[in-house]
């Protein structure tokens, strides 16, 4: 008899323990391979903007996204590339001057052969990964499609806010309170466009306007920026 394992999504966005893309929502590990990749994020993979509960969003809003676009998506591509789309993204995984998208498309392909993945379907999640930031240039597979626009999709709105905020310090991008809230509009303009899909763009509508409601607000707090 298969087993299958339910692993179920309570709520909560940053922390990456098991369980944090929405409520109310389940991800299956109904596979021998799902577990182990699974369970590696679970470990490896923790991070307050990217890692295991980012992945998580991304894999449940990517099945969203395709399901309202009518897309048909191989659903073993769609988990694999979801779960180690960023796994370059840390230090332990990376390489020095390669960009992680190239990175974690070589590790994935390594990690999912010993963990039993179909191996003629390991070339169609690398090419998930390496297009899934909203820089990359996205071919025509609806796997690679759905991943980018939900990867993109995660930098927008309330949870966008909260997943810049909690890089101060850390990245770049953030590296002070100034510098996240420059990102925060930045992301809010310049990121719409970038999506590929109908159903992200509207949901985008959404998630800028809780960006911009949040800097209005902010704006008016600190009277003009001039106290952050």
């Amino acid at each position: 008899m298969r087993k299958w394992v339910l692993i179920f999504v309570l709520g909560g966005f940053l922390s990456g323990t098991a369980g944090h893309a929405a409520e109310g929502a389940a991800v299956e590990t109904n596979s021998v391979w799902r577990v182990r990749v699974y369970e590696f994020c679970r470990a490896r993979l923790q991070h307050t903007a990217w890692g295991l509960a980012h992945s998580e969003r991304n894999f449940l809003m990517a099945q969203r996204l395709a399901k309202e676009e009518g897309m048909e998506v191989d659903q073993d591509v769609i988990f694999a590339a979801a779960f180690l789309h960023d796994v370059a993204a840390f230090e332990e995984f990376g390489k020095v001057n390669v960009d992680h998208t190239e990175a974690g498309a070589e590790y994935a392909a390594e990690m999912l052969d010993k963990a039993g993945f179909p191996k003629e379907k390991i070339p169609a999640v690398q090419e998930a990964i390496r297009e899934h930031m909203f820089y990359s240039k996205v071919g025509e597979r609806p796997e690679a499609v759905v991943l980018h626009d939900a990867d993109t999709l995660d930098f927008l709105g309330s949870i966008g806010i909260a997943r810049i905020f909690s890089l101060t310090t850390r990245h770049g991008w953030a590296k002070d309170l100034p510098g996240a809230v420059a990102t925060i509009g930045k992301f809010s303009r310049e990121l719409p466009p970038k999506l590929l899909t109908k159903a992200a763009k509207k949901i985008s509508e959404e998630r800028v306007a809780e960006m911009k409601a949040f800097l209005d607000g902010l704006d008016r707090a600190t009277h003009g920026g001039k106290s952050l």
